[in-house]
């Protein structure tokens, strides 16, 4: 896939998707062939799949937070697992903060990783049946939904209200990944992330198919300390302007900002321009958590930018709080209807 969304994705279907189409009717069969595949392994504990049904940002990391977060306080012992994209980490790996970097195994297994144990790995199943040797009772699998070899016990897919699915082509004429019909009809749920009416049509066709849809919604958590401040903001994740909206709705006057690639590693000269810019207008830089954790792995004046860089830090707040919950009920009840049929 790619890390930078060509803009045509998120219009209405025009010449460069109607070029592209044949390429995407390739892919989408390819992605339907891997989807109904029948012969996939089981683990030794409940899985649950956090996927979305386009390229790009839709909120699939905060919202495998938000689960964690939830099985925690009900006293089960949550593990993530991540194939790591951006990082180099060629079997599986248990994240250690104390010597790991973005670098290695990726940035967003960083910020799993904070929250529980986390293991990257190309291979899925690897991967799985290393957080269940290490006591992990519920893996939570962050993307993999169109092309895991593993038994989902819930496959989620996620949504982002305001974009919905672009152009509604399927790579590369578009942003989905696979054909929408059949990514729902492998669904269990739909979480709908943020405001809009651009994932209605989702939402219509997950309720014709009878599958549960969750609302939720980006609630910034340290937001106050920015309130008022003339910011330069920067993102490298799918969706930056989701963050500057984000920023803005929270009360921070976003007086510049700077759009990178989705996991784009920062250059030295990328670092100079930021810092330059933020000293130039007087300042305060801001970058997500994603961002953060990749600067970490930088090199030249990258500890510089940390240091004057804050980050917004951001909670998944459910319509329902109860919502995160029948998710982990759901995926229990079918592991353990699983195990009793063997």
């Amino acid at each position: 896939m790619v890390s930078e969304a060509p803009p045509f994705w998120w219009q209405k279907p025009g010449v460069q998707s109607a070029l592209l189409s044949p390429f995407g009717w390739v892919y989408g069969r390819v992605a339907r062939r891997i989807m109904d595949r029948r012969v996939r392994r089981a683990v030794a504990a409940p899985v649950i799949c956090v996927g979305n049904l386009t390229v790009g940002g839709s909120g699939k990391t905060p919202t495998a937070l938000s689960l964690a977060e939830a099985a925690m306080r009900r006293g089960l012992k949550p593990g993530f697992l991540s194939r790591g994209y951006g990082g180099v980490a060629q079997h599986a790996t248990i994240v250690d903060l104390a010597k790991d970097t973005a670098r290695l195994v990726g940035d967003e297994p960083m910020l799993l990783a904070a929250k529980a144990k986390t293991v990257v790995s190309p291979d899925r199943i690897e991967g799985a049946e290393l957080l269940v040797r290490e006591g992990v009772d519920l893996i939570i699998m962050d993307d993999g939904f169109q092309s895991a070899w593993l038994v989902f016990d819930q496959a989620l897919l996620v949504i982002d209200a305001r974009r919905g699915i672009g152009n509604g082509c399927v790579f590369p004429a578009g942003p989905v990944r696979a054909p929408v019909i059949d990514q729902i009809r492998h669904a269990d749920a739909l979480i709908v992330v943020g405001e809009g009416e651009a994932a209605d049509p989702m939402v219509r066709m997950s309720a014709r198919a009878a599958k549960p849809i969750h609302l939720a919604r980006f609630r910034p958590r340290n937001s106050a300390q920015f309130r008022f401040r003339n910011c330069l903001a920067f993102a490298a994740i799918g969706d930056p302007d989701k963050f500057f909206a984000t920023l803005e709705k929270a009360g921070v006057r976003v007086a510049r900002r700077q759009r990178f690639p989705d996991h784009h590693p920062f250059t030295n000269d990328e670092i100079d321009d930021l810092l330059t810019e933020a000293e130039l207008y007087n300042l305060d830089l801001i970058t997500t958590s994603k961002d953060y954790a990749r600067l970490k792995s930088g090199r030249g004046r990258a500890e510089e930018l940390l240091q004057k860089t804050s980050v917004l830090e951001i909670d998944l707040v459910y319509d329902s709080p109860h919502a995160p919950d029948a998710i982990i009920d759901a995926a229990v009840t079918a592991f353990k209807r699983r195990r009793a049929s063997l």
